[in-house]
């Protein structure tokens, strides 16, 4: 009877899920606010609370963030980190600076404690991979010039996924300060003997690994990487981070064949994860902190905008380039969901779980509206601004409401440098040929 009910419930959760994501497929929006949602509906306090399916759903989303990180570190390869490390990394401590701070400083000013400001700082840095590469997608600027400046600030953050979660593993756990340090330096060893033999063996790796049979390398890279991961836990590790890890030490073809087979495990348990985190928040528990979730939202989504223009400027794109890369980045999801559920389960501060599904549930509705919306809207405030009367003499600014055309930039744009051409040429619109030269 038990396996019966279990059965029925689980079932239940996936159709529930493939129907949600239908719908935010039609709409063309993340589906992980309806995720989030279903977990809320149907976790402690919900609607309909279940019983029998959720040991099976906590595993199942402990494999989610595992293939969650797998998969992000398939898309790169060592010697691709190693250059974003090494010409990027003005962004990722600009990216630090401006959206973990807040994060922290919110938690301290509500009286949270240094813990739960250190997790709070990780759930408002880190950006979402999935829903930025779906809204890129979606938008047709996967071509653009910005395009690469907002893949290394996300890959950036990711790296430091492999520095920031044992941290947070040590803190949660209450170890001192020396085991604390222990932890770390045998996380930072692991990572950078991981980082080594991927670049000087990975060729070596991935042809021990491939297999022209997809059963077997679908076999092999899912075991390998749920190995790696378990021992990684272990040594007080992230099992993300192990994960991560052994996608970064796979290349070539194999990574492009786990990629395709992987991706729809990754999918099924990644919904599974969030409707894992949905349950164990009680929705009572939400609304007392929604206000505070949303003026943080709204701090960061600017913060992260200002963080895609200067990362963009830095990198000589034109302004419209700047815009859209800085309204790309405002989306969380996934990773703040991972930082926020560690300290959920560790127990720390009932209030942090509620406060970030709130907050993400904000901004990854947002996300692709900014991704959408900032450029247009800052160009047109930009124009306004251009319009208004200089002086007594009710004059206006020179070629502001003359023939100057539809892109033309006055001002301190307008002196001549390394973009003056690129900003004065007129732009049919978002996806302008001038932006992607």
């Amino acid at each position: 009877m038990h396996s019966a009910v279990f059965l029925i419930e689980f079932g239940a959760i996936i159709l529930g899920l493939g129907l949600l994501g239908r719908l935010a497929g039609r709409f063309s929006f993340s589906p992980i606010p309806l995720y989030l949602l279903a977990g809320l509906a149907f976790g402690k306090g919900g609607l309909l609370p279940l019983g029998a399916s959720e040991e099976f759903v906590a595993i199942g989303a402990e494999i989610g963030v595992i293939l969650l990180l797998l998969m992000l570190g398939l898309e790169y390869t060592a010697s691709d980190l190693v250059s974003n490390l090494k010409t990027q990394y003005p962004a990722g401590l600009v990216d630090f600076a401006f959206n973990a701070l807040p994060g922290a400083a919110a938690a301290l000013l509500m009286g949270w404690g240094p813990v739960a400001a250190v997790v709070l700082a990780g759930v408002t840095w880190i950006s979402s991979s999935g829903v930025i590469a779906k809204v890129l997608g979606d938008l047709g600027r996967l071509g653009n010039r910005e395009t690469p400046v907002i893949l290394s600030i996300l890959v950036l953050e990711d790296l430091a996924m492999a520095v920031y979660l044992p941290i947070i593993t040590a803190l949660l756990a209450g170890v001192g300060l020396a085991a604390g340090s222990a932890t770390l330096a045998i996380a930072l060893g692991v990572a950078g003997a991981v980082l080594f033999v991927a670049v000087r063996y990975g060729r070596l790796i991935s042809r021990f690994v491939s297999s022209d049979d997809p059963e077997k390398l679908l076999l092999v890279v899912l075991g390998l990487t749920l190995l790696v991961a378990g021992v990684a836990q272990q040594l007080q590790v992230s099992a993300a981070v192990g994960a991560f890890l052994v996608g970064i030490a796979l290349s070539g073809e194999v990574a492009e064949g786990a990629h395709t087979l992987l991706s729809p495990l990754r999918d099924l348990f990644a919904a599974v994860f969030f409707v894992f985190f949905g349950l164990h928040t009680d929705p009572a528990s939400i609304p007392p902190v929604l206000l505070p979730a949303f003026a943080l939202a709204v701090v960061t989504a600017l913060t992260k905008i200002a963080t895609g223009h200067w990362a963009a400027r830095r990198a000589g794109i034109g302004v419209k380039g700047r815009w859209r890369a800085g309204g790309t980045l405002v989306a969380r999801g996934e990773f703040s969901i991972v930082i926020a559920g560690l300290a959920v389960t560790a127990g720390v501060q009932p209030q942090l779980g509620p406060f970030a599904t709130a907050y993400v549930l904000i901004l990854v509705v947002i996300g692709p509206l900014t991704a959408r919306y900032t450029e247009p809207v800052a160009t047109y405030l930009t124009r306004r601004r251009a319009a208004v009367p200089l002086g007594k003499g009710g004059g206006t600014v020179p070629g502001a409401l003359s023939g100057a055309g539809a892109g033309a930039v006055v001002g301190p744009e307008a002196v001549p440098g390394p973009e003056a051409v690129a900003v004065r040429v007129p732009e049919p619109g978002p996806e302008s040929a001038s932006d992607r030269v």
